[in-house]
């Protein structure tokens, strides 16, 4: 089996748990999937099976769609309802919270969250928050394109702010909110969120776990296995049967008409052979798949 499962991922499961799943639904130990999910979090989660895991990278790499609520006057310790929670000031009016929330739109740095999985030093950050010594982070630079206010709430001391976001890769949901609260004076953390988009899926053709264990009980498992090829959001380079067998033997290859060098997904006979770089009329394999993998 070589492809990729659009999955609905429900709160609760880690991501690990859902490969664990097609694991056992399909008998096959190389399965991954791109771009993790917390627990708390719903939606999107790309699940890799077979060779398609060589292309983890490729599939994170693009934009995002998440739909999020942003409870303010309160803050969260891990950016999230994980907490622990403690009070923080009264939520301000609604046109300042919209006008708070244009101002992350665009490229700048971003200081993720204390409880996160980004590691340094060999040090996993949630781990060393948890263990009481928690890591300065340094910040990294996001895109978001787009926030779209949905919806407003109300409570006795808060306000639940539901957002559309449209963002770049490795942006933290959870310092968005942490950030808003910061800026309007009141504290926020972030109390539901849902990718709707991601390597080319949409929430809204995703299979949820209980649809995949229904397919596989009924051998319909592969109905639910999308070609790799189509998601690569890369250039296409199509090479005939010898360039393709010198291709996946791991050969540099010239070209005639690839066109600007850069990264190409690299095909023969409309067969996905893998990840190639052109390069001055040069075409060097970097990421192949192996013939038996192919069928």
């Amino acid at each position: 089996m070589l492809g990729v499962v659009n999955l609905d991922k429900p709160v609760g499961p880690t991501s690990h748990d859902m490969v664990a799943l097609l694991r056992r639904l399909t008998g096959t130990r190389r399965i991954g999937h791109a771009g993790t999910l917390d627990p708390l979090a719903s939606g999107v989660l790309p699940i890799l099976v077979g060779g398609a895991t060589r292309f983890s990278e490729e599939l994170t790499g693009g934009h995002k769609r998440y739909q999020a609520v942003i409870r303010l006057g309160i803050r969260s310790a891990t950016d999230d309802a994980q907490g622990p929670l403690t009070p923080g000031g009264p939520p301000p009016p609604h046109g300042e919270v919209a006008a708070a929330l244009a101002g992350f739109i665009g490229t700048w740095p971003q200081r993720p969250p204390t409880f996160s999985a980004r590691k340094q030093d060999g040090k996993v950050a949630h781990r060393a928050a948890r263990a009481g010594s928690p890591m300065d982070l340094p910040s990294r630079i996001v895109t978001v394109e787009a926030i779209e206010l949905l919806s407003l709430e109300h409570g006795e001391t808060w306000l639940d702010v539901e957002v559309a976001i449209r963002c770049g890769p490795g942006t933290y949901i959870r310092s968005i909110a942490r950030d808003l609260g910061d800026r309007l004076g009141c504290g926020g953390y972030m109390t539901a969120l849902r990718r709707t988009r991601t390597a080319g899926l949409d929430v809204s053709d995703a299979v949820t776990p209980d649809g995949l264990i229904d397919l596989a009980a009924t051998g319909r498992l592969g109905e639910a296995i999308l070609p790799v090829a189509a998601l690569l959001p890369l250039p296409h380079l199509t090479l005939d049967e010898a360039e393709a067998s010198r291709f996946v033997h791991g050969s540099a290859i010239r070209v005639t008409s690839g066109g600007e060098a850069g990264p190409r997904a690299v095909f023969s006979d409309q067969t996905l052979l893998g990840i190639g770089t052109l390069h001055g009329g040069m075409l060097q394999p970097d990421k192949v798949i192996a013939p038996r993998e192919m069928g």
